[in-house]
């Protein structure tokens, strides 16, 4: 169903995010939100800020008609605090998550050509995390994920994090982790950025933010020129909008301090990160704020736009590049318990 949103108001910082879509079916948070063949799927996740048992729904919304369904599909998996990808074009591979007793790090794959849910199993090499929650995949190419972030049992949270390579075979149903020789500083709730260097010889760098006391980024990979296959979303429209918004004098140059929960993602050069808790003591730790990491010169710089609506604070949501343009899907409101079962998009006015 669509919804007007207001238009922006005269002296705004900018942005905005506007209502294109409402239903109960959305509203979830620490769900995964992948785009496929156009279509955004929405798995799992916890309906309310007090919910221990995560769904096990899986929620399809076409962006080009406005329409939600539940999908029918059995054996959809019970999981939040997890991270989905793409794969062959074909499969959507969720990895990892809370299933209400332990975290995993086991691969559940829907097949949407045939509208079923699969459970993948590991290969004999394979040498998997403890257990994954509140972690990123990022894709280095179509069958190979970059994993990292918090690992352990229930009761175990190491000091630093190991990064996984995890590779995937759709023609098998396998998977295959593989531990990299370098480790991150322990983080949960973080967000990654595959991004590109500047320079005659660019090169590309997955970066965390987030997800422990750091307002830096930190590398967890690096990759020489041309060992990256991964073709991110054009969106030459969003790209100009960005570089004009950063190039105004609306922002500040402040990086994020602290924060966890949040959404990130990548539109040409540049890391586009929103909301969020903030790890203080403070009463009101739920944010709305927008933050842009610009790699466009080196050292790159933060850009960071406030905004006054308290009723876009948001946690564990999602973002999503489709199209030329920037979601927003799901997450909980300034009360930390109540999930929206708003679909916006990032209107920039410059």
């Amino acid at each position: 169903m669509a919804v007007a949103g207001p238009p922006p108001q005269e002296g705004s910082s900018g942005w905005v995010w506007r209502p294109v879509a409402q239903d109960p079916l959305l509203a979830r948070g620490f769900h995964s939100c992948t785009e496929l063949r156009g279509r955004f799927y929405l798995v799992g996740g916890l309906l309310s800020g007090v919910a221990r048992q995560p769904s096990s729904d899986t929620v399809v919304f076409d962006p080009a008609g406005g329409q939600v369904v539940r999908l029918g599909a059995r054996g959809s998996p019970s999981r939040s605090h997890h991270d989905a990808a793409p794969v062959g074009g074909r499969w959507l591979c969720v990895v990892g998550g809370w299933d209400g007793s332990r975290r995993l790090s086991t691969v559940a794959a829907l097949d949407t050509e045939r509208g079923v849910w699969e459970s993948w199993t590991a290969t004999p090499g394979n040498c998997p995390p403890a257990g994954l929650s509140s972690h990123t995949c990022t894709r280095l190419s179509d069958l190979e994920l970059r994993v990292a972030g918090r690992e352990g049992g229930i009761r175990t949270q190491r000091r630093y994090g190991s990064i996984y390579t995890l590779k995937l075979d759709p023609g098998t149903h396998t998977y295959c982790y593989k531990e990299e020789d370098c480790h991150t500083v322990s983080r949960s709730g973080h967000c990654a950025a595959l991004l590109q260097t500047p320079g005659p010889h660019p090169r590309h760098q997955l970066l965390l933010f987030g997800g422990c006391n750091s307002a830096e980024p930190e590398v967890a990979g690096h990759w020489s020129h041309g060992k990256i296959k991964e073709e991110p979303p054009a969106a030459p429209h969003l790209t100009e909008q960005l570089a004009r918004l950063v190039s105004s004098v609306r922002g500040s140059r402040q990086g994020p301090q602290g924060l966890r929960h949040h959404s990130c993602s990548v539109v040409g050069p540049f890391a586009v990160l929103f909301g969020g808790e903030t790890l203080t003591r403070a009463r009101d730790t739920i944010c709305n704020d927008l933050y842009i990491y610009d790699t466009r010169q080196s050292p790159p710089l933060w850009f960071h736009f406030s905004c006054a609506d308290r009723g876009l604070k948001r946690m564990g949501h999602r973002t999503c590049l489709w199209n030329d343009q920037l979601y927003l899907v799901g997450g909980f409101g300034e009360d930390g318990r109540t999930a929206t079962g708003q679909i916006c998009i990032l209107d920039l006015f410059i």
